[in-house]
């Protein structure tokens, strides 16, 4: 029902004709935080924008309100993530198609390159942002798409891309530093929900999840126990909460272990599906992903 009350909200949103001028800017709407930090380095001072999700949001579960419906009307451009990330807000892209510009960055990005999951809707891992590669690839979509939409500023969005893909490329070789100092053997990443399969196959981590790849999926007791003895035979010193998802399943999966005379930590919070608060350097893309590794490695040491 609050589905079908959305659609009818959305439906009518496109007979008002009442949207603001933003004194001639692109408007732009984005979904999650990792996008809206994107759109804010790609379209500077052209583009007006509005992300609708914050941080600590779960863009798995996120329902559109009346007033997300709005802002969606009002966009020039819609970015979204794609791949079924967004899962409740599919029905709305779906009514939007051929009557606003919306962008699926993930969908762009060939297929072959990403990683296939028989438990997910789309058959592959949305979680892309954590190869920074397909994150380079997200800011040169971007870039063509507001370069077309405008093409006045079109040379501001190129520069700003061509900074931003240094910016990255540093971050890559940033990482890849600080990953080396932990010895291989000791690259097992267990958190709450499979969201860095991506960041494992690009820097060389096994990652396990206690749920699924959506947070949708709840984990069983059964998970539970059969991950508590991975951690036992691996002798893994430390797993991790998410910002995003509910501490309990991962206390409830450290609880498990202690329970068998073994130790293992909580190594710290990592952001999965939302960035840090905004103003702080989580509150950024390349903040985030510094503070995850630096994170990860300096518990698993």
């Amino acid at each position: 029902m609050k589905k079908f009350i959305v659609l009818i909200l959305f439906a009518s949103a496109f007979g008002c004709n009442n949207a603001p001028e933003d004194n001639g800017k692109l408007k732009v709407v984005t979904t999650t935080t990792m996008l809206t930090d994107l759109v804010s380095e790609i379209g500077g001072e052209h583009v007006s924008l509005q992300g609708l999700m914050g941080a600590g949001v779960d863009p798995h579960l996120y329902k559109a309100s009346e007033g997300d419906v709005s802002k969606l009307y009002e966009a020039d451009i819609i970015f979204y993530s794609g791949l079924h990330l967004e899962g409740k807000l599919v029905d709305i892209f779906e009514k939007m198609e051929g009557q606003k510009n919306t962008v699926s960055l993930g969908d762009k990005l060939p297929n072959q390159e990403l990683i296939s999951s028989e438990y997910f809707a789309s058959n592959y891992d949305p979680h892309v942002w954590f190869n920074i590669q397909f994150f380079k690839q997200f800011a040169q979509i971007v870039t063509d798409e507001l370069s077309k939409a405008d093409p006045e500023n079109a040379e501001s969005y190129f520069e700003n891309n061509k900074d931003y893909q240094k910016k990255l490329d540093a971050l890559e070789s940033e990482v890849k530093a600080i990953i080396a100092t932990l010895p291989p053997e000791k690259r097992i990443l267990v958190t709450a929900h499979d969201a860095f399969n991506y960041f494992g196959k690009a820097y060389d981590f096994q990652v396990v999840g206690l749920q699924g790849i959506s947070t949708a999926t709840e984990a069983g007791v059964k998970d539970v126990q059969n991950l508590s003895e991975f951690i036992i035979q691996n002798n893994i010193k430390a797993i991790f909460v998410e910002s995003s998802v509910p501490r309990r399943t991962i206390e409830a999966l450290q609880q498990a272990v202690l329970s068998k005379n073994h130790e293992v930590e909580i190594g710290g919070s990592l952001y999965s599906d939302a960035l840090g608060d905004p103003g702080t350097e989580e509150g950024t893309y390349i903040g985030m992903f510094k503070y995850n590794v630096n994170t990860i490695v300096n518990a698993l040491k």
